[in-house]
């Protein structure tokens, strides 16, 4: 048989399409190609490494923009560097250990630390937006990916060679604006091909990934103590990724499948069976999920290109609702996480250690998370991540900053970070699970942006003084919480490729959950289909 023959190339006999076994996605990792396989583990692995690049670009500041240690000139004793002249005192390590050394950061002009931090997320908030477009549309999960890792080495290495203060923070935007998608591009490659009933689990371990790179950032901080070599160094890896990593990353077949190119998303599945160990029928050939009024997918090859964008999302009332909830939640925990964050600077004890203590305490956040989303749902868990994080945040916030309550506080920001850590992490899977295929990555961006727009406010809400910071992130834990209650649980839920199927398919959903409620009373959320998957798609 040639290959324009098969099914997928829309070209076979009547006794053949009669034949076609129409499978959405889903279903088919399910029932042929394996939901997390050999092929998965190595595609999550490499792509995820990405994210890992994303921390090196997103913290080093906080080494390349540290207030170094100073000295007075002549052996005097107590001194003020903004009350004395020129050349009375001098840094330590020299003018090249920081930005804040080279700039002259300090005393009026110390503003200009935190306004750089801000432009960085505002480019990322920029970045988000248009990378996650981008990515759904012309350029794909793997283009996009491309592109961003291009953009951050050339603008990271040209930060290295900054002259002046305007141009430092120039490229400190522009490379907030590349690295803005790196994470959303890298967590959706990563996923898209996993199984619906591993596909929590594993979008969950992609933070790993960022907090090893916080880790090792320290590693490479502690090496290369200069700033402008620290800059160089962070983008280096960058460029390896795109030469030894990313020519073996496949492109998402959703993402074919959604473009009508149901030829290479064929290709990219049997490829993952063949490599799992499994066995795809030749009939099998992959559908998006809108149905017909037989309750069957419908083939790529019958319909055109279909497309999204954040319009679409806010035109439609379902994904709309949604869509507000998920960029509120988002901004909500991204103040707390980064602003409690912040306050690792103030335990006055060595920059990289704390650094590299931060960065392994959220690493069980992660796996207790992972470990129980797939036994309480998403609904449930982000919660009660907020809310327990809110509630010692609240608690520090009533405490004296002084005496044994001091220590008692500085536990109450730990436990408080360990549970928005956890919330951070969770939200990237929910996010990509409440919306279908075609403005999957358009919505997550739009979210990510959100969290941008919190990370910038969390600076200035941490110069408020001891108690007012403890008191806004709790608040903010308790109101991300709440709106949490309002989000749909989508364990075990399929991920939709249209907008159309989403609709409908929900409304099915809905229908079906009030039936077995009167007849039955269990909970449909969890009740096991009793038809094939492909018969039986809510």
């Amino acid at each position: 048989m040639s290959k324009n023959s098969r099914p997928e190339a829309g070209l076979q006999s009547p006794l053949l399409a009669a034949e076609t076994e129409r499978l959405c996605m889903d279903d088919m990792l399910k029932k042929y190609c394996g939901e997390f396989g050999r092929w998965q583990l190595r595609h999550f692995v490499l792509t995820s490494m990405a994210l890992a690049l994303e921390a090196f670009h997103t913290m080093v500041v906080i080494f390349a923009d540290r207030e170094p240690a100073w000295r007075c000139v002549g052996g005097g004793g107590d001194c003020d560097t903004c009350g004395m002249d020129a050349g009375t005192w001098e840094w330590v390590e020299g003018k090249g250990s920081s930005t804040v050394a080279e700039f002259g950061l300090i005393c009026g002009d110390k503003y200009k630390v935190g306004l750089v931090q801000a432009l960085f997320f505002a480019g990322c908030m920029i970045g988000a937006g248009v990378f996650g477009h981008l990515s759904d549309s012309r350029l794909g999960r793997k283009g996009s990916l491309v592109i961003v890792c291009i953009l951050n080495a050339i603008f990271g290495c040209l930060t290295a060679l900054s002259p002046t203060y305007p141009v430092y923070a120039a490229l400190r935007l522009l490379t907030g604006f590349s690295t803005g998608g790196v994470g959303l591009c890298a967590f959706v490659l990563a996923t898209e091909p996993i199984g619906p009933t591993r596909r929590g689990a594993a979008g969950m371990s992609t933070f790993y990934f960022f907090s090893g790179g916080i880790a090792a950032l320290t590693g490479i901080a502690y090496i290369f103590p200069s700033w402008r070599a620290l800059y160089i160094a962070t983008s280096v890896p960058s460029i390896l990724f795109l030469v030894l990593v990313l020519p073996f990353v496949t492109e998402s077949p959703r993402w074919h499948l959604v473009r009508a190119d149901v030829g290479s998303a064929m290709r990219t599945m049997r490829s993952i069976a063949r490599s799992n160990g499994q066995d795809l029928p030749e009939t099998a050939l992959l559908a998006l999920d809108e149905e017909t009024g037989q309750h069957k997918c419908t083939s790529t090859k019958e319909a055109a290109i279909i497309t999204g964008s954040l319009v679409d999302v806010v035109r439609t009332p379902l994904t709309r609702v949604r869509l507000f909830l998920a960029v509120a939640i988002n901004f909500f925990c991204s103040v707390v996480y980064y602003g409690l964050s912040l306050n690792v600077v103030n335990l006055g004890t060595n920059l990289h250690l704390n650094v590299f203590l931060n960065a392994v305490a959220e690493m069980p956040a992660f796996l207790l998370t992972a470990l129980l989303l797939d036994t309480f749902g998403r609904k449930p868990l982000s919660i009660g991540t907020q809310w327990s994080s809110s509630a010692f945040c609240l608690a520090g916030g009533m405490m004296k900053a002084y005496g044994a309550w001091k220590t008692v506080r500085m536990v109450c920001g730990i436990l408080g970070i360990f549970g928005m850590a956890g919330t951070y992490n969770l939200l990237f899977i929910y996010t990509v699970e409440l919306f279908p295929t075609v403005v999957r990555n358009a919505a997550l961006g739009c979210a990510t942006q959100a969290a941008q727009m919190g990370a910038i406010l969390a600076p200035f809400v941490v110069v408020m003084g001891e108690r007012v910071p403890f008191l806004v992130f709790g608040v903010c834990g308790l109101a991300g919480g709440t709106l949490a209650f309002l989000l749909p649980e989508t364990l075990n839920r399929p991920l939709y490729d249209t907008m159309a199927g989403m609709e409908e398919g929900e409304a099915q959903l809905a229908a079906r959950s009030c039936g077995d409620l009167e007849v039955t009373g269990s909970n449909p959320a969890i009740r096991k289909p009793d038809h094939p998957p492909r018969d039986s798609r809510p």
